[in-house]
Formats: structure tokens, sequence, C-alpha cells
């Protein structure tokens, strides 16, 4: 046993992207983590088998609100967005003086990307929290031929692409291969090729790209895109709500759409066809058509708590 050894540790359990249980994106957050090793972290997010698991410790400067890392069963993540939204919100539930009326806190996470401020928002619709960007999105110099993009996604070549949008790789901290699709009957169809996507596709950091995929047409009346995103390692999977690759996308959307000086304020939906519906929203600043800044905000809401003992 290293540290607290055979101590209990509160948990709890947020579906991130949602107001409704049982959708989006669901996220284990272990609070008291102070006292267990890197080994111990990774050992516990397989345990919980989430997309991500966030341990939480006290800030190393006094005036953040606590330092965080975020595991996948696999490996740690520099930043994700999905724990960054349902962490900001847990912490805020913690301080806040809530009577009923609207509240808001400030919560600033120490990741390993950087320090990530957050904005919550407690009112009697629920509770919204969005973040800015810890690092603006960049192009990644890696060239996806369609053929090859539609191979991996089991569709056709001519399904892949619309407008000027073409496979494209983007980071917001995390990289993504980003790669557009016709529409809502070409996104419902996907079918990853594990095999090929690890042999063909590029690996960034010594990790095959996770794939998200869109279109522009969406499901929702007032969602602007839809997106699918879906690791492709050795624990591949698809993942219902996915702050990073929006984060990533953003970049995307600079720059294929070209969206004037302001504000763009976005919707994105995901994992509709998971059965776990969510909604991102992103908000692109842009001056001298050049990103200036990015937030991505969602809902979260707590399903389950408990404790660990170790």
């Amino acid at each position: 046993m290293d540290g607290k050894a055979a101590s209990e540790r509160a948990y709890e359990i947020f579906d991130v992207f949602t107001g409704e249980a049982l959708s989006g994106n669901p996220l284990a957050i272990v609070h008291d983590a102070e006292g267990l090793d890197e080994k111990r972290m990774q050992a516990i997010a397989r345990e919980f088998n989430l997309s991500e698991t966030v341990f939480v410790t006290p800030a190393e400067n006094p005036i953040h609100t606590a330092a965080i890392r975020i595991f996948t069963p696999e490996h740690e993540l520099p930043f994700a967005g999905h724990p960054t939204v349902g962490t900001a919100i847990a912490l805020a539930a913690k301080r806040r003086d809530f009577n009923g009326g609207e509240t808001d806190v400030l919560i600033a996470l120490e990741e390993k990307i950087g320090v990530v401020r957050c904005g919550v928002r407690f009112s009697k619709k629920g509770v919204f929290a969005e973040f800015d960007l810890p690092r603006l999105p960049e192009k990644l110099d890696i060239e996806v031929e369609k053929e090859v993009a539609a191979a991996t996604l089991g569709v056709g070549t001519h399904e892949i692409g619309f407008e000027n949008h073409v496979p494209s790789v983007w980071s917001g901290g995390v990289p993504y291969l980003l790669i557009p699709v016709h529409n809502l009957i070409t996104a419902a169809k996907i079918s990853i090729d594990t095999v090929f996507a690890r042999e063909s596709l590029p690996a960034v950091d010594g990790r095959p790209l996770p794939i998200y995929a869109y279109c522009r047409e969406t499901r929702l009346f007032d969602s602007d895109f839809h997106g699918r995103m879906f690791v492709t390692g050795g624990n591949h999977y698809e993942d219902p709500a996915t702050g990073s690759a929006v984060a990533a996308f953003a970049g995307a959307i600079h720059h294929f759409d070209k969206p004037v000086d302001g504000v763009t304020q976005l919707w994105v939906e995901q994992g509709m066809e998971m059965g776990r519906p969510s909604r991102i929203r992103l908000e692109i600043d842009v001056e001298n058509r050049r990103i200036k800044g990015a937030r991505i905000g969602g809902a979260a809401i707590r399903v389950a708590e408990g404790k660990l003992f170790m």
C-alpha cells in the first residue's frame, strides 16, 4: 500500500455534457487522492473502466482550486474536456452557497497541460460549466487521403467530405484525425476497421490517432454539427461526448468555415448512435480572422457516489 494505506477515498460518478442521467459521458472523480502514485491511479482507472477517471489532489498554488490527473483505462491524458467540466461542477457544488437562485463559482484546475479556468453556473434549470481552452487548436502536418479515411470508417470514398471540408489532423492539447462525412446516413453506418486503422493511420507520440467523424446535418434542430468519436488503440471504443475533440474541431471550423470576427457560438451533438445523447457548446473568438480564444461548455449531473478502500 502507498501513502494513505487502507484509507477511505470518496468518489462520485457524473454524466457529463448532458442534463439527464444515463446519457452523455460518464466520469469517475476520486477525491482526496493524495498518496496515490501513478501506478495505483492507473489501476483504479482500469477498475472503473470508464473513458476517463479524475484524481483530485490539493493545488500546488493555493490560489487555485485543486490539481487533477486524468486517466483512461490505458494511459494518462494531459487534458480532456468532459473530465474538466465534470470535475469543475463537482468541486463547485462543494463550495457554493446555493439558495435556489443563480450562483456563479470560479474553479481553477491545475492539469498536466496547465491551469484551466472554469466558470460554473447553478440555476433552477440545472448547472452548466464552461472553460477556456488551455491551448488554441493547431493543425498538425499530417495528411490522410480520402481513400484511407473511407476505408477506416467502412464507408465509400464518395461519402468523405462536404463543401470544402476534407480530412485533417488538429490538436487542442490532444490530437485527433477529423473526418468530415456527407450526412447523418453516412455517420450512422460508420464501422471502424480497427486493424486497418492501426496499420494505415499515422500515430502521434506512439499512440494511434483517435478519430472524430462529423457532418453538418444534425438530429436536433438547434445543433450545428453531429459528431462521433472513436478510439482506435488496443482498447478501442466509441466515446459519447468528447470535449478535447471539439477543442481540436474548433481549429477545423475556423480553417474551413472562416467565421467572421467576433464570437461564434455553436452546438455539437454526439453520442446519438450509442443511446447516450450529449451536447457540447463551443464558442470561438475571432479577431482579424484569427482565433484569439475559445471555450467549451456543457451540463453535468451526479448519478452515483461511494468510497474506495485503499
